[in-house]
């Protein structure tokens, strides 16, 4: 893979990681297009999510602070602050985490081979497409109330079951071609959260998810080492899936209020059924 090639899918997975077309099944199909190989397999997957990692901690930076904050603040004094929003939702976030990380630990080898079926990524996009216009029939609807975990926010309605049913969703959407963005936030929409509460919720619970994929790829990395050749073709990922990711992020929440989610479902649908009929 050389750098412009490492640019275009770094973009790709910046701007699809928040529309909910899945960007992993964006950027394996992308791979085959280009014929492009990552000798470290999943790195490159891993490295451009940590660019799309950084983008939201860097849109949500005064939410996560207060957040961080509030949570310090229970750890010194549990009994008081426990009923506080911050911290429930921060809670929310920790169950919603668990499915995630059983599913990353047990199941990575097979996740990896997934990437090298470019048939099973495209008949994952055709469900995906499914998975959104469903939510054409949900009843979900108008946006939440303030920012995430602040005071009178509605992520403090989201419950511990709910968390942990969007965390499985979650954990669905580790299959390249399954919309992460997109199952997590049809999955609250039928749940009965709000668009825009679904939409902060999702994005803010993949925090810890992308950070621990990123740490374990990060220790591997320093046990077999990184070519320079490779090192630069990560950077040129990181940064260009960074930058796109911001203004991807920036702009799709309000796009999320006052557009119909399900219409992303024809886009998923036309790429599937083209993908298909290529790779077949």
């Amino acid at each position: 893979m050389d750098l412009i090639e490492a640019f275009i899918l770094g973009v790709l997975q910046g701007i699809t990681e928040f529309l909910p077309i899945s960007s992993s099944g964006h950027l394996a199909l992308g791979k085959q297009f280009l014929g492009s190989d990552v000798e470290s397999g999943i790195t490159f997957e891993v490295v451009v999510h940590f660019g799309t990692l950084v983008s939201i901690i860097y849109y949500y930076r005064t939410e996560l602070l207060t957040l961080l904050t509030e949570g310090f603040g229970f750890l010194r004094n549990p009994s008081v602050n426990k009923d506080r929003p911050q911290v429930k939702f921060l809670g929310f976030v920790l169950v919603s985490m668990i499915p995630a990380f059983i599913v990353g630990f047990t199941l990575k080898d097979q996740v990896e081979t997934i990437f090298s079926n470019p048939l099973l990524v495209s008949g994952m996009l055709l469900v995906t497409g499914v998975l959104l216009f469903s939510t054409k029939f949900t009843q979900s609807a108008g946006s939440g109330e303030g920012k995430p975990g602040g005071e009178g926010s509605n992520f403090e309605h989201l419950g511990i079951r709910k968390s942990f049913i969007i965390g499985l969703a979650q954990a669905f959407a580790m299959i390249p071609g399954i919309s992460r963005s997109g199952s997590t936030i049809t999955t609250a929409l039928w749940l009965g959260v709000d668009r825009e509460t679904a939409a902060n919720f999702s994005f803010i619970m993949v925090i810890p998810v992308i950070g621990g994929a990123m740490l374990l790829q990060m220790i591997e990395l320093l046990e077999l080492g990184v070519a320079d050749a490779q090192l630069q073709v990560l950077l040129m990922g990181f940064i260009s899936s960074a930058l796109s990711g911001y203004f991807a992020l920036k702009y799709l929440i309000i796009i999320l209020k006052k557009s119909g989610f399900y219409l992303f479902a024809y886009y998923c649908w036309v790429v599937g059924l083209l993908s298909l009929g290529l790779f077949w």
